[in-house]
């Protein structure tokens, strides 16, 4: 059994996992962090103070395994939002009558697997209670418009675990049979806010991803509260950076995350969005010693192919630089490059038009990173800008069996 460890976003690996649990022996496990806060999530997370199910859920989906009779149902789960102007005390209603009463269906959805259905229905038991006690105790009231009902199943898995996101994680993981083993980065409820080039502030993790700029973001910081918007904007830009590295708070990965890490034959930081996916993930304390603890392992870094909003004129080198930056700022010693990253794999195929911008790369610059780096064709031709999931961990796997032979020549 060849274990995988896999650093991604809810997206931004959902070619390359889906053709790695297509391989015969392959154990993979994918670690996200859950700092999204848009739409429904940020909804979800302010009211019951709880890290985002959004980025972990996507990648969950991903893993369901379409031999099970629940297939159909459990995606439509996935999928299923209410819809806008939806009437909160409806909902509320047809939630706790389908946690009370066993001929009422959820959705309409007929589950073959009755553990599937018993299990969803306590979940959503805590889910129903959650919301009333919450409202009565703190005077608000939970907003249904445009929430995906996935986020509500894990804010009652939540509470069922009495606050352990983490487990809340696992507890779904199981309910599903998925696949691979999807795990947060750490537990802790911090929320993602940055600082560009150029003063602006952005105020969410939704906004790092949503806001068009040409200018770069600075830097990330995690921090216990959002503070007052209208506050900070009266504050000079060296003041509010000065307030954000005072209130920036630390998080330590899970020991589930370190033993996964610690066990991994192959080591993925996959491609995605980097300022509201991966570098925050990367800065989490104990995630880049125990990646430079495991020297078996093989690391391959993924630089994206086409650039986002976030990543503005970012080249290959960029890429891979900012990577080592937050992995290095998660680590209290000193460590190497060649300890983090064995190989970078840098795409050369510029040849869709359709694609705004892909992502350039200077020769001089990456030989200057200190570790090997290929420079060779890593994209999907029917899905521009994208990697080719089959192509690529075929690639991996095969370079894998060259890695093990040349680290046991050496010892």
């Amino acid at each position: 059994m060849i274990n995988i460890v896999s650093f991604n976003g809810g997206r931004g690996a959902k070619n390359l996992i889906p053709a790695f649990l297509n391989k015969s022996g392959v154990n993979l496990t994918s670690i996200v962090n859950a700092y999204d806060d848009g739409k429904s999530t940020g909804n979800v997370r302010k009211f019951f103070k709880m890290l985002g199910p959004s980025d972990i859920r996507k990648v969950q989906e991903a893993m369901v395994p379409e031999s099970l009779p629940d297939f159909d149902n459990i995606l439509y789960l996935y999928n299923h939002r209410y819809k806008e102007g939806v009437s909160h005390d409806e909902t509320l209603e047809e939630l706790t009558a389908y946690a009370e009463k066993q001929y009422v269906k959820l959705l309409d959805l007929d589950f073959q697997d009755k553990i599937i259905d018993q299990t969803l229905r306590t979940i959503l038991g805590y889910f129903v209670k959650g919301v009333r006690l919450t409202e009565a105790a703190e005077g608000i009231k939970f907003n249904f418009d445009d929430c995906s009902i996935t986020n509500l199943i894990y804010a009652g898995a939540f509470l069922y675990c009495k606050g352990n996101f983490e487990r809340a994680t696992i507890l779904i993981d199981k309910l599903f049979k998925i696949r691979g083993t999807v795990l947060p980065t750490n537990n802790e409820d911090k929320k993602l806010w940055a600082i560009r080039e150029d003063g602006t502030i952005l105020y969410s993790e939704a906004e790092i991803v949503e806001l068009r700029s040409n200018s770069r973001i600075k830097n990330i910081y995690l921090l216990d509260q959002y503070p007052d918007r209208n506050l900070i904007e009266k504050m000079p830009i060296d003041k509010v950076e000065e307030y954000f590295a005072l209130m920036n708070r630390e998080v330590s990965i899970t020991d589930n995350v370190q033993i996964s890490i610690k066990n991994a034959d192959i080591i993925i930081y996959s491609a995605g969005t980097q300022h509201s996916s991966l570098y925050p993930s990367y800065i989490t304390n104990g995630l880049a010693d125990a990646i430079a603890s495991n020297p078996s392992a093989l690391k391959i870094f993924l630089t994206n192919i086409g650039e986002d909003y976030e990543t503005p004129s970012y080249t290959a080198y960029d890429f891979i630089a900012g990577a080592l930056k937050y992995l290095k700022k998660g680590s209290s010693s000193k460590i190497t490059t060649q300890s983090l990253i064995d190989l970078a794999l840098v795409n050369n195929c510029f040849s869709n038009k359709e694609i705004e911008k892909y992502v350039t790369f200077n020769t001089t610059e990456l030989d200057s990173i200190g570790c090997k780096i290929l420079i060779d064709s890593f994209e999907d031709k029917e899905n521009p800008g994208k990697h080719d999931g089959k192509t690529l961990s075929e690639f991996i796997l095969a370079y894998y069996e060259t890695h093990k032979v040349e680290k046991m020549q050496k010892q």
